[in-house]
């Protein structure tokens, strides 16, 4: 299995950090979270001048078998055209990437469909979509381990392309099923605790979708291990996404964490190694219902909270100019001193 090695951040440049912070030209803390993600972001990269530089969202894409049991609202062949759509640049995430200046990246994982060679998309299928986890674990060993080393190996990609900040995101009907799997297994949480709508089921459809995932829970023999969950319940694009976290740790790299699926996959990528806690940011808050009790139970306060529940990294790509203006302020905002002005607080 492949292994991260992930420092935990150098606290020794704190002080002189929040020295710097503190004697900007305006009343101590005014500049409130940013403050805050200033000191997280000049940590990771140990520096009292830290940048910014081409930022990247990459969207892991693949199919869920679980999707057969009529858990969402819409039909597998939907991931394979919103990938399409990714690729034509019209999907929700592609407006916001060319406003806020993201590059993009498309993994296929494991959708259900043989694309032809395609400019922009990039091919790491392991299998067209899981295995139906109510029936029969999703993955096998070795397809779980063949995803997360190719999650891994995206990141190195961007980061060797000269990318120090990266979002996630994914397409695959099915995957809040998972992902829910993943919070009640990980965190011994109760299934219907961690259920929502997805992308739009109704009250029927939700306790369809809840029946359908406790069941598959009364089935599961493993144990809270990452590792167990993910071979068990998939997907390939969230196994990936895992893999792209601990990597993007692993390279000191900024990484934005997106909604509830993407929380997910923060949590399991924080039970093989914590560390990775310290290069993370949490983006937003989104739609689904238990995404604020997964941020509560990670003890992480989101930058926004605007209703978002589209995923493909939506929600990070929004948030990122709070990331900046964070940067920008330790690198130009003058000091009292530079503009001669009497310290007011």
């Amino acid at each position: 299995m492949l292994t991260f090695h992930i420092k935990g951040l150098n606290n020794s440049l704190r002080p002189a950090l929040q020295q710097k912070i503190d004697s900007l030209a305006k009343p101590k803390g005014s500049l409130g979270r940013l403050e805050n993600l200033a000191m997280q972001i000049g940590l990771i990269q140990n520096t009292l001048t830290p940048k910014l530089t081409n930022p990247v969202n990459v969207i892991f894409a693949a199919d869920h078998g679980i999707a057969d049991e009529g858990v969402s609202q819409s039909p597998k062949e939907v991931t394979r055209q919103v990938v399409f759509n990714f690729l034509h640049g019209g999907s929700g995430v592609c407006f916001l990437a060319r406003q806020h200046g993201f590059g993009m990246k498309i993994v296929d994982g494991g959708v259900d469909y043989d694309f032809p060679p395609l400019s922009g998309l990039i091919n790491k299928k392991i299998r067209k979509g899981t295995r139906n986890f109510l029936k029969e674990p999703a993955l096998t060993q070795e397809e779980m381990e063949q995803a997360f080393q190719a999650g891994a190996d995206i990141v190195s990609e961007c980061h060797a392309e000269g990318s120090n900040i990266i979002s996630f995101g994914e397409m695959g009907i099915g995957n809040t099923s998972a992902a829910s799997m993943w919070m009640a297994a990980i965190l011994k949480r109760p299934v219907a605790e961690c259920v929502g709508a997805g992308s739009g089921l109704d009250e029927e459809g939700v306790r369809h979708k809840t029946r359908v995932l406790q069941r598959a829970m009364n089935r599961y023999s493993g144990s809270t291990d990452p590792f167990d969950v993910m071979r068990h319940f998939g997907g390939i694009e969230m196994i990936m996404a895992v893999g792209g976290m601990l990597r993007a740790a692993e390279l000191g790299m900024i990484i934005l964490i997106d909604g509830f699926i993407m929380t997910n996959c923060y949590l399991a990528a924080f039970f093989i190694n914590p560390f990775m806690r310290e290069y993370c940011i949490f983006c937003h808050c989104g739609g689904e219902k238990a995404h604020r009790k997964l941020l509560n139970i990670v003890c992480a306060e989101p930058l926004l909270d605007l209703g978002l529940r589209l995923g493909e990294g939506s929600g990070a790509v929004c948030a990122y100019p709070l990331v900046d203006s964070a940067v920008r302020m330790l690198n130009e905002m003058h000091s009292f001193e530079q503009e001669n002005i009497t310290k007011y607080f």
